[in-house]
């Protein structure tokens, strides 16, 4: 099992900055795909940025070059710095934690963070 808990929402101007952070808890949490979703209201969960054991990363096209999704050597917490945010952003932002073979049976959330951003 691994449990979640998020941290770092708040209200930000367009183009101001935003760091997420999410701690990670339990025997095996090491070695789980960490991700970033988001959802917006009237739509659709989506992965924002995933980060694997190794380092490999993906970012949904939407935020390349302005969100960068990492972890700490222990593995115990996983970050998304954004910046350059805009409004279309705005959306409660999830921490996920997914086992890499066995996905659909290890599948946990966090609680969930609101972002906003607005002039």
């Amino acid at each position: 099992q691994v449990q979640l808990v998020e941290s770092g929402g708040g209200l930000v101007q367009p183009g101001g900055s935003l760091r997420l952070s999410c701690a990670a808890s339990g025997s095996s949490a090491s070695i789980y795909v960490m991700g970033w979703y988001r959802q917006a209201p009237g739509k659709q969960r989506e992965l924002v940025a995933s980060i694997r054991s190794g380092g490999t990363t993906i970012y949904a096209d939407s935020v390349k070059g302005r969100f960068t999704i990492s972890r700490d050597n222990a593995k115990t917490m996983v970050y998304l710095q954004m910046n350059s945010l805009k409004p279309e952003d705005t959306a409660v932002y999830y921490c996920n934690a997914a086992h890499p073979v066995f996905p659909g049976r290890n599948n946990y959330w966090g609680q969930g963070t609101q972002v906003t951003v607005s002039s």
